[in-house]
């Protein structure tokens, strides 16, 4: 299933008359856009001014949204939930509920970690760099990576969709018995892919489709190797920047811009703050990324649309070959080599759930998720924090998950 991408700031007037054209061609059926209401978004989401709750009173479709929200703390026993949904990139509602630490509220201006959305940004900036001719992303990564084991067989976009075989580090564990009591350990891309390394390929490049951190380490390497620019400036020169994301920056560091919302643990087997944990495991320097809740909601429709790609391009993010990829086999198991369907597959940096695109960082006692509805211009961005009973997994999209039951029924977000 490929979602029908609607465009909310396109590049120019014949893009969008040759992307509706092309949608003519599409046989995704769509429902009429839910009667949402909504404001205007203004730089920064509230008319210049930082991200801030949405004024009261609230009515409709805000009051609904932020009673299903409420409910979903309370029954999930989170600390915290900062949430933004808008329509069209038009603001339907923007809040804070819980603590971020004890006495201390959330607030919807308050800095997260962003994880994995990151890699949706890097997978633009990467065919970008396609559109302009300057790589191809069939290209093998000999040329700028010669000591990747079958680097001449892996290209671009193997390591940009996880098709390579390379094992994933993070579910190494080696590794995690490393990373456990050693939560502020700095670690270095070849600290890292020492741990893939050590094993063999789960398949041949290109024939099945696993999960793995080690891919993206590798791309943001060819990356700077093919561009001579550090990935963090790549990626804000290419996509944060011109999204105007302000508030979504690259950390080298284990700090968080201030306000910041604070993240809480049990990971370790005791309930404990884990906000300043070094994140420098989870993907490559440069790409360590913090948000807050509105830059999330305004990543999600921009990606979600392909707003900085031509519809070719986005056609690509939105499946680069991945459908139809993975299932078990003898070497790999079904839980590792998990079948890519039309419905649920890994796109170029994103993840693609019943025409949704979306990302859902989770890790270190912060859970996330950017979703993107292209049939309805829908956009939910939900940021959650825990107390020591919160359920395990990404309760944040199990958060965005209800919402999107009451907004887009037709379109379950049925990511797990």
């Amino acid at each position: 299933m490929t979602p029908t991408p609607t465009r909310t700031r396109s590049r120019s007037r014949s893009r969008r008359a040759l992307l509706c054209a092309a949608l003519l061609t599409l046989t995704v059926q769509t429902a009429a856009a839910p009667a949402l209401a909504s404001r205007p978004e203004g730089p920064g989401g509230h008319g210049g001014r930082d991200c801030v709750r949405t004024e009261r009173p609230l009515d409709g479709d805000a009051r609904r949204i932020l009673d299903i929200t409420r409910k979903a703390k309370s029954d999930l026993k989170l600390k915290s939930v900062e949430l933004r949904v808008t329509v069209d990139g038009r603001e339907v509602l923007t809040d804070a509920l819980g603590e971020s630490m004890t006495g201390v509220p959330a607030e919807p201006d308050m800095h997260f970690r962003a994880g994995s959305v990151a890699f949706a940004h890097i997978g633009t900036a990467l065919l970008q760099l396609v559109e302009e001719g300057r790589v191809g992303l069939d290209d093998t990564v000999e040329q700028w990576l010669p000591d990747v084991p079958k680097a001449d067989r892996i290209t671009l976009r193997m390591l940009a969709s996880n098709t390579t075989g390379l094992h994933d580090y993070v579910t190494d564990p080696a590794f995690l018995a490393e990373l456990g009591p050693h939560p502020f350990r700095q670690w270095s891309p070849a600290q890292l892919l020492a741990y893939p390394y050590h094993h063999s390929f789960w398949y041949e490049p290109g024939t099945s489709w696993s999960y793995s951190h080690a891919n993206y380490l590798l791309l943001v390497a060819a990356l700077e190797k093919i561009t001579g620019t550090r990935i963090d400036r790549l990626v804000r020169e290419r996509v944060t920047g011109p999204l105007g994301l302000r508030n979504t920056q690259n950390n080298f560091t284990p700090d968080i811009p201030s306000p910041v919302l604070h993240a809480f643990t049990s990971d370790r087997g005791f309930y404990e703050e884990s906000t300043f944990w070094n994140p420098s495991w989870t993907t490559a320097p440069g790409a360590v990324i913090t948000t807050h809740i509105c830059d999330l909601a305004t990543s999600a429709r921009a990606i979600g649309s392909g707003e900085l790609l031509s519809y070719r391009s986005y056609r690509t993010l939105l499946n680069p070959g991945t459908v139809g990829l993975g299932g078990g086999t003898a070497r790999c198991p079904a839980s590792i080599c998990l079948k890519q369907t039309e419905a649920k597959h890994f796109g170029l940096g994103v993840i693609v759930v019943n025409g949704w695109v979306l990302q859902n960082p989770s890790f270190s006692g912060y859970a996330a998720i950017q979703a993107y509805l292209p049939s309805k211009g829908l956009a939910i961005a939900v940021s959650a924090t825990k107390t020591p009973t919160t359920p395990a997994g990404n309760m944040a999209e199990v958060v965005a998950q209800r919402i999107a039951a009451a907004l887009a029924p037709n379109d379950p977000l049925a990511i797990t």
